[in-house]
């Protein structure tokens, strides 16, 4: 019966499991399934000097940021603690400790001897979580209620999140405008509707999907949300050096915009084009032209057709072969046809997962089977065939 009257709430937001016991006490449970900018600590239990108080800690989605431990206190992974605040105190979770924090440090450029950290006050006590809690229960309503606040006003921009600060004091409104606001009224109107301290925050498309979150067209986290705190300016060219379908529908993210895995790959078809000849004009050969319809830019590989913007009929021919047809043409020089050549093959190529096994042996299985049946049925003819 205990563990039926236990309320569990898993707040993915925070990454922790919040759960009140029968007894009405509250506990909170890291949860690094939930996490994001989640990272993975390769370097778990390797001290070093330089960080040794300082901690990544949490807070809504995907705001963290190191803290120094002044506390006195031993601290570790999954600890609620209160921290300091531009004003009053917030509350949030340890995720990294050690030397991964020098890790994450270098990755933004942040000199560990220049810098400085605010400071985590103490363990977060009953009290604390208490009112965390009830601030965060604040958040989606708020929300709701800025928006309509916001559409009163006729201002052009969209409330994306709320997120407020632990000891329920503050909150911090993200939003959305592709074009200057003017929101002194706004700042106004909500500090006489919440009575809290306001946090005007402005963000891109691309980080309110990283706040939200969600699953991509690979099935993978968002990479927004899953490891991205930079984001980089994507354009069609990435795209088109490629040889991606100019699809908005397929190019675009969640966010609506250009999806940040194009920028992924551009760079190394980008050095493989280099390699790879500019053929602007048709090859000649005996029998005629031949028009380039396809390029394998990885492989190298060029595929060119006699009939213009036809793809039923290529012939294969790798980048030197191409670069030496471009010579002999410019020097009068006509190779002989591509017809004796190998055309393309017309079944796709596959690789299962496992490597040596084929998805056509359930055909072969099927055949020995009646392989093995009519080799059975003989034999028992013939034995028939003895005995009388």
């Amino acid at each position: 019966m205990d563990d039926i009257r236990r309320e569990i709430k898993y707040d993915c937001s925070r990454g922790c499991i919040v759960e009140r016991t029968p007894q009405k006490a509250l506990n909170i449970d890291y949860n690094k399934g939930c996490c994001k900018l989640a990272v993975f600590s390769w370097m778990d239990g390797i001290q070093t000097d330089s960080c040794k108080d300082l901690y990544e800690v949490r807070f809504k989605n995907t705001r963290k940021d190191i803290y120094r431990n002044t506390s006195g206190q031993l601290l570790k992974i999954g600890d609620v603690v209160v921290v300091e605040a531009a004003n009053g105190h917030d509350v949030g979770i340890i995720t990294l400790e050690g030397a991964m924090v020098a890790r994450q440090l270098l990755r933004h450029k942040v000199d560990i001897k220049t810098a400085e950290f605010r400071k985590i006050y103490r363990r977060a006590k009953i009290l604390d979580v208490e009112r965390w809690q009830e601030a965060i229960a604040r958040e989606h309503n708020t929300m709701i209620r800025s928006r309509q606040i916001a559409a009163g006003l006729g201002l052009n921009m969209k409330i994306g999140d709320v997120e407020f600060q632990g000891d329920g004091t503050k909150a911090i409104f993200y939003y959305i405008a592709d074009e200057r606001v003017d929101f002194r009224q706004l700042i106004k109107d909500f500090a006489e509707e919440f009575r809290i301290r306001i946090e005007m925050k402005q963000i891109g498309a691309r980080q309110e999907a990283g706040l939200i979150g969600g699953l991509g067209v690979c099935g993978r986290p968002l990479c927004c949300s899953r490891y991205m705190a930079d984001f980089q300016s994507i354009t069609t060219q990435a795209a088109r050096c490629q040889d991606l379908s100019l699809n908005p529908q397929k190019l675009a993210g969640q966010c609506s915009k250009l999806k940040c895995c194009i920028n992924y790959e551009a760079s190394a078809y980008i050095d493989a084009q280099k390699h790879l000849p500019d053929v602007r004009e048709p090859l000649e050969f005996k029998d005629g032209f031949a028009y380039l319809v396809k390029t394998d830019v990885l492989k190298g590989v060029m595929w060119f057709s006699y009939e213009k913007n036809n793809m039923s009929n290529m012939y294969p021919l790798n980048a030197e072969e191409v670069y030496d047809i471009i010579k002999k043409n410019r020097k009068g020089i006509k190779p002989d046809s591509l017809q004796g050549r190998e055309q393309e093959s017309s079944e796709p190529e596959f690789v299962s997962a496992v490597g040596e096994d084929n998805i056509n042996r359930f055909d072969e299985v099927r055949k020995s089977k009646h392989h093995h049946k009519k080799h059975s049925k003989n034999k028992h003819e013939k034995h028939r065939e003895t005995n009388s």
